[in-house]
Formats: C-alpha cells, structure tokens, sequence
C-alpha cells in the first residue's frame, strides 16, 4: 500500500455556517444567533467550554449582522465610537478581562454606546457573567443582565462532526471508521478532540506514517 504523503500544511478554518454542523448540544445556541434580531436589549453572551465553536458562531454572526469581531483584550487600544459605528460588534474572550481595570472600562464604553445608538452586541466567554470578577460594578450588572446562549458538551454526533471539521482544517481526509475509532475512546471534550488531531498530525508528519487506527491507538495508550 502506498504510503500517504506529509506535507506540513497551514491550518485554515472553515467558519462559515455551512461548515458548522449542528447537533442537540448546540441546536438552542445556534438558533439564538440565528435570531440575532430579538435579542432581548440587542445583547447576548455565548457561553462554552474552550474549542466549542464560540469563534466560529462569532464569525456566523458578523457575516449576517454586518458586525466587527475584536478580541476583549484589545479593546482599551481600540478606537470605541468607531467601532460602535459599526452596528454590531462581537467581543471575543469577554471573560479573560476581568480584573483588568482598563479593559473593563472599554468594555463598558462599548456596551452603552452601541446599545444607545440602535446596534447589536455579542460577547464569548468560557463561563457565564455572574463567575466573572470584574471590578467595575456597572459593567457586572449590565452583563449579568444580558441574555445567554450555551454551547453544552459535544454529543457523538458533534463530535464526530468536530473531528471530520478539525482534520479537513489541516487539509487531511480520514475514512469514517477511524472518526468512530476515535469518538469511542478519547476524552469526551472539545479541547480533547483538538490536541488529539494536532497529536496525531504532528506524530505522522514526524514519523512519515499514516494517520490510522494503529497509530491513533498508540497515541490513546500512550496518554
């Protein structure tokens, strides 16, 4: 048999809505970014584990609203009343501020301001608002106040899905069998399915093999 070819290829991810599979453990999230448009006070928080599609979702958003996506951390080196001119602006890794006195208060900047001239606003977190410790009490209450979605954890399905999606981004096809080799032994997260694809493409660029059922198994055992 012929060996498969390694190229150390970029990774490129696929972020649009036909590249997001979705499964019950996401079905309620996904249709709440869908009607984006009846978020109560034109705000919502989606909430998920690391790896859960958050950014993705965030990308699904901006293409139907129009919205600008900034990372939470670099907000107080942005120019505020431009990006809320935008309309819509997703703010990605909200929870990762907290504490940081500066950022906050770009956030809170943000907030009233886009909420004030009609806009719409999206914020990714790992945890729900009310675990955040944040320093300014308005911008607490102001985001304990607003309307979450959570991204639950991955079902076979999803994770099936998730694996097919994180190879493809790394430009590999795997035959269906070892997607359900993998989903039956692996550790049921997010985070689990992305270090397991990035062991195993790394492990067959070194070794010139494969990637296989054999060499998964040795990478499963090994952890």
């Amino acid at each position: 048999m012929t060996e498969q070819m390694a190229f150390d290829l970029p990774v490129r991810s696929a972020t649009g809505r036909e590249d997001f599979f979705v499964s019950p453990s996401n079905a309620v999230a996904v249709a709440q970014i869908e009607a984006w448009r009846d978020w109560p006070q034109r705000k919502l928080v989606l909430v998920g584990p690391e790896g859960a599609g958050k950014t993705h979702l965030a990308h699904v958003w901006a293409a139907a609203s129009g919205a600008e996506i900034i990372a939470a951390a670099d907000l107080p080196d942005a120019g505020i009343e431009a990006l809320a001119a935008h309309g819509a602006v997703a703010v990605e890794d909200a929870d990762r501020i907290a504490g940081d006195r500066a950022a906050e208060e770009a956030l809170f900047h943000l907030h009233n301001l886009i909420l004030a001239e009609g806009g719409a606003l999206m914020l990714t977190a790992r945890s729900a608002p009310r675990q955040w410790p944040l320093v300014l009490p308005d911008l607490r209450s102001r985001l304990e106040a607003t309307a979450s979605a959570t991204l639950e954890a991955p079902d076979d399905a999803l994770l099936s899905a998730l694996l097919v999606k994180l190879f493809a981004d790394r430009q590999i096809t795997v035959p269906p069998r070892l997607i359900s080799y993998l989903v039956g032994r692996m550790d049921r997260s997010f985070a689990a399915a992305q270090a397991l694809v990035a062991d195993l493409d790394r492990r067959a660029l070194e070794t010139g093999r494969k990637i296989s059922e054999r060499l998964a198994a040795e990478l499963l055992d090994k952890g």
